[in-house]
Formats: C-alpha cells, structure tokens, sequence
C-alpha cells in the first residue's frame, strides 16, 4: 500500500481535493507522527477523508512530523501560497506528550518565521474525548465480543511517555472502564519501557480471576507499536483478543474537528459562523463541554517571544 505521496501528486501536498481554498476561513492542517509501517498512513488518511465528508466547507489537508509524507512544513508552504492567512494545526495525537510539547511547536515556529502573514494556532491534542474512549470500546467489543462478561480481564494499551501526567491520562482511562463495566479487572500498560508492560498487565488480570483477556489498543492507526502490543500479548496468551486501532471511526472525525472549531473560536476572539457555532453546541451535548484549548498554541511573526513559553508547557487540563 503506497505512502501518502500517491494522493499529493494529485494536487497540492495534503491539500482536500473537493474544497476550494477559502483564505476568508482558517485551512484546517491534521498532523499525524508518521510511521515506516504504511498502514499507518493510509489509515490516517482515511481518518482525515472523515474529517472531510463531515465539514466539506473546509480545506483540509494532512500532514506529518517524520517518517511519512506530506511533511508538516511543505503542507503549510501550500496554505501559504494559496493565499490563507489563518490556518489551525490538529495534532493528531492521544497524549500531551513530546510531539505534542516540542516536535509540533517547533516546526510550526519554523513555518512561522518564513511566512509572516499566515496566522498559525496550535489546536489541543485529541485526547480526553470521550467519544475516543467509546470509539476503543467498540473496537474492542469487535474481537472481544459484547463487553458485559465478568470473566472478561482487559488491557488499556497505549505508547507510553516520559510525561508522568500522559500515562496518568491512560491510567484514569482504564480506572474508569473497570468502574463502569463488570469486568474482572482493567489495566493500562505501556508499549515502551514503562511498567506496567502487556504481559505484567495480563499477570494482573489473570491473579484477578480473569478467565478471558482482551487488549484495547490506544493508538489511532496500525504502526510499530500497536504490533509490538500484539505480538507480546499473544506470546503470554494465545488466546487474547486484540483489538485494532481507533483508526478512521467517524466520532474521532468529530473530535478533529471540534479541536478545530475551538482553536479558530479562540484564536478570532469568540467570533465564528453561525454554522459552526451551532456545531460546537452540538459537540458540547456529545461530550459534555466544549474541549479545551487551554495549551493552544498561537503562532504569529511575533514568535520569538513566544517560541520559549509555547516549548515549555507543562500540562494541558
């Protein structure tokens, strides 16, 4: 399956082929981390055609940090030749982790500092949605079978991170899944080197009393450690059923693009189409408050005083 460079030759790089630019309207740029796997991309943009079938009025155009094209900078030289003088960044990323904390805001205050007249606002991660959680749920009800079985121990697998309040995400995630359900027991683990890993996790669960083992995948697309998750659950347990990634559900869709909504309302001032503020409503009903842009990034020409304060964020609540 082709990287992304298949589409681009097609028109512009990450550019939606059915919009029209709008520079009066901010281009929405999703920016996933890349992958050498290329099931990764071709999932992210599926993910990102969701994006688009939602809000066909918007130019939406995908990109990415590394491994994977278009890359992030040459997606936003399209934007900026194009004529736009807004465009907001969604980070296609679960946690406010490294890439979202340093990779991101570098390379839009590169993109920044060569074109001036393009406004650039850094949207929240996806993350915290409860849409996502449902989103995995449903993936995992897909391998695993309807999710009311008391035998039923389950994993919360994600990436993993040197930020302790990233895992902390996942940790809550996984306390509130075994609250809500009748399960023998759930348990985040960590598909780097953090503990608890996948097989202590399933070692968890199976002291618990779990006679069936599912592993719920927190990562949006198929990639290096979704595999690596896989592999080491099924050599503990062959039997355990693991669960793909979020991948282009139609919910994740509607959080990239409330994360857009949010940054572009803040960024102008509260001041938006009457279209999408009754879509923010909408979202507000779905999720139960509007999601937070408290760690938005603004990018402007004046960016060298801000690059120190936006690299050095700390939490995002």
């Amino acid at each position: 399956m082709p990287l992304l460079s298949s589409p681009s030759s097609l028109a512009p790089p990450g550019t939606s082929p059915g919009a029209e630019p709008d520079p009066d309207r901010p281009a929405l740029v999703a920016v996933a981390h890349g992958s050498r796997d290329p099931r990764s991309a071709a999932t992210i943009a599926a993910l990102v055609e969701q994006v688009r079938v939602q809000r066909p009025d918007l130019d939406v155009r995908l990109s990415f940090l590394d491994l994977s094209t278009p890359r992030l900078p040459d997606v936003l030289a399209a934007v900026a030749a194009d004529g736009y003088r807004q465009a907001v960044v969604v980070p296609l990323l679960l946690g406010n982790a490294f890439h979202a904390r340093v990779d991101l805001p570098g390379a839009v205050a590169g993109a920044a500092a060569r074109y001036p007249g393009l406004r650039l606002t850094v949207a929240d991660v996806l993350g915290g949605d409860p849409r996502l959680a449902a989103a995995a749920l449903r993936r995992l009800a897909e391998v695993a079978g309807p999710l009311d079985a008391p035998d039923l121990g389950v994993v919360l697998a994600a990436t993993g991170s040197s930020h302790a309040s990233a895992n902390a995400a996942v940790d809550r995630l996984a306390s509130s899944w075994a609250a809500r359900h009748r399960w023998s027991g759930c348990v985040a683990a960590f598909a780097t080197a953090l503990s608890p890993t996948v097989p202590e996790a399933i070692e968890q669960l199976r002291a618990a009393g779990a006679g069936r083992i599912a592993v719920a995948g927190w990562f949006l697309a198929p990639g290096l450690l979704p595999r690596r998750v896989g592999r080491a659950a099924l050599a503990v347990d062959p039997r355990a059923h693991v669960a793909a990634p979020l991948g282009p559900d139609a919910d994740v869709a509607a959080v990239v693009i409330d994360r857009y909504l949010a940054a572009a309302q803040r960024d102008s001032g509260g001041q938006t189409d009457r279209q999408d503020r009754s879509r923010l409503v909408r979202a507000t009903t779905l999720s139960g408050s509007v999601p937070s842009t408290t760690c938005a990034t603004v990018v402007s020409s004046r960016i060298d005083r801000r690059l120190a304060r936006t690299a050095t964020q700390t939490s995002c609540r």
